[in-house]
């Protein structure tokens, strides 16, 4: 009895059939970014080759094109508000085989149970999942909210199926002090992705020498340019507020493509399932000036490469079959996905088992979250399309906050966690002209967040969210959009088109409050500590650059 080695051999040498054929097609090519004509012959799962190959099963695409399947080089699964399985059934339908993906946002809240969480609800799911362990859990030493997640908590995870690296340093000072616990779990793996917005210079050099390889935050071209030339791999992020495509795409070139692929970092549902996902950065790239052969090539080959994936990313003998079918390489619509070969049948809903819950928010009162006093004060100035913001002060009375005329709103945080603490802080961007908005998704400690135009509304909000046990909320006067989150307060347990159904309901409410698309996306990074500039948490008011809490007014340093 021949071997199954031996029977592919033979089926690859014509010798016998193959499982499946594809005729009249255009298989892309990106070892050099040429399409050829022919017929792509599959078998067990494996590409046998493109030629005259016979096959059980025969599919006449009628001269569609052959793309190999797409790969997110780094994404937060939990910013889609989707349980990894559902995540993985909307994802495929736009073409993606592959996702590379950091769970440090449920890690911040729930620790190794989150993790496992994770890992258990990615198991047979309809893509490939593939995880780099959180690196910074907490983001940072200040903002500890969950869990602490150092190197022995991390190592039981290192041998788990679909586990490959070490997520995204962003604890830069602690990278350029030499901290000995980042060297603990630099030694658990040699595939490790970096986080360092705006460094360069030396003190970049060092970061890279330290021995983080990627980065997905640039937002300028000389930003990007830098990194590459230094040696790191360059993810191109575009997200649902962090688009970053069209001021980096120029520098994809065919001498530089291998070091660069898509990132989509935090997106909605909805975003995913109104304009798709990796899919949707190759059409915007290719609109942006590059060629779509070279948009392809870093949607799958250079992704692949980067991670040490050799047995996906190019249709080539021994290489999975995991392939979607497009109508051009321009319009770039997926019509047919396969894995191994096979037509892909979107899997059937499973809801998510419930992972642990750290949300014990207390309802704060309205004397809490008042801002008392008067003078120059520090004001967290949004960045439109990005998640960095601008240090302003404005002079500021107190008891004149929210100040709608320049646009000047009161954004409060309250520990999840069960400590009381409640933070405020001024905000500039969002344009509200009623209501307010309150969610338990605020990276990374993920505590509540609200921003309203008076605090009536922002009260009503946080309570709306409390209720829910962790969810998204807007509210006008007595009128109310509430989307719950039940897996940990960042996730929905409900299939994916009613939690974009839900998500058209929050934004149809804000909308008519004014201001910013997205303003719940916006929200939820407002107290990222690890990203510059100005920053709220449940302490107040948060330097990046001075890496420490400061007052709201100035006047009081």
């Amino acid at each position: 009895m021949q071997s199954r080695i031996q029977k592919i051999l033979d089926a690859a040498r014509g010798r016998i059939s193959a499982d499946a054929v594809f005729r009249n097609s255009r298989i892309f090519n990106p070892f050099t970014c040429t399409w050829e004509e022919g017929s792509l012959a599959v078998k067990d799962g494996l590409v046998l080759g493109i030629g005259d190959y016979a096959g059980k099963k025969e599919y006449d695409l009628a001269g569609l094109y052959i793309v190999p399947g797409l790969i997110d080089a780094h994404a937060h699964i939990e910013s889609s508000l989707l349980a990894p399985r559902e995540y993985a059934r909307l994802a495929a339908t736009h073409g993606t085989t592959t996702v590379v993906a950091d769970p440090h946002e449920i890690a911040n809240v729930a620790g190794a149970e989150g993790l496992k969480f994770m890992l258990a609800e990615s198991a047979g799911a309809d893509i490939d999942i593939l995880y780099m362990l959180p690196s910074c859990v907490p983001a940072t030493p200040l903002d500890v909210g969950g869990a602490v997640l150092e190197a022995a908590d991390l190592a039981p995870f290192t041998g788990c199926k679909g586990v490959i690296g070490l997520g995204e340093m962003m604890n830069v000072p602690g990278v350029l002090a030499g901290d000995p616990a980042i060297q603990e779990k630099l030694a658990l793996f040699t595939l490790r992705d970096g986080h360092a917005p705006l460094l360069s210079g030396k003190d970049l050099n060092a970061y890279i020498l330290a021995g983080f390889q990627s980065d997905h935050e640039c937002t300028t071209r000389a930003e990007a340019c830098e990194k590459l030339k230094k040696g790191m791999y360059i993810f191109i992020r575009e997200g649902s507020i962090e688009q970053n495509i069209e001021e980096l795409i120029s520098i994809v070139t065919p001498a530089t493509v291998s070091r660069c692929c898509f990132a989509t970092d935090d997106c909605h549902a909805d975003l995913l399932v109104g304009e798709g996902h990796i899919d949707r950065c190759i059409r915007k790239a290719v609109a942006c000036g590059i060629t779509p052969e070279l948009a392809i090539r870093m949607a799958t080959l250079s992704a692949a490469e980067r991670f040490g994936l050799p047995d996906r990313g190019a249709l080539v003998p021994g290489r999975r079959a995991d392939f979607c079918v497009i109508d051009s390489p321009y319009r770039f619509v997926v019509h047919q996905v396969f894995r191994s070969g096979i037509p892909l049948v979107q899997g059937e809903f499973l809801e998510p088992a419930a992972p642990p819950s750290s949300f014990r928010c207390r309802m704060p009162s309205a004397e809490e979250i008042a801002i008392k006093g008067s003078g120059s004060a520090r004001v967290i100035g949004l960045v439109p399309h990005q998640i960095i913001t601008e240090s302003l002060t404005r002079a500021v009375v107190g008891k004149d906050v929210p100040d709608l005329s320049r646009d000047i709103l009161k954004v409060v945080v309250c520990n999840r966690y069960g400590n009381d603490a409640v933070g405020v802080g001024l905000v500039h961007g969002f344009g509200f002209e009623h209501g307010a908005v309150a969610s338990s998704i605020s990276h990374d400690a993920h505590n509540l967040v609200a921003v309203g135009t008076g605090d009536a509304a922002i009260l009503s909000a946080i309570g709306e969210v409390i209720r829910s046990g962790g969810a998204m909320a807007a509210v006008i006067d007595q009128e109310k959009a509430v989307l719950p989150l039940s897996c940990a307060g960042l996730m929905s347990s409900l299939p994916f088109p009613l939690v974009a159904g839900q998500q058209e309901k929050l934004a149809e409410m804000t909308g008519r409050m004014g201001g910013i698309a997205d303003p719940f996306m916006y929200l939820s990074f407002l107290s990222l500590t690890v990203i510059p500039v100005l920053r709220i948490t449940d302490r107040g008011v948060f330097d990046t650059e001075l890496f420490r809490d400061v007052p709201l007014f100035v006047k009081e340093e």
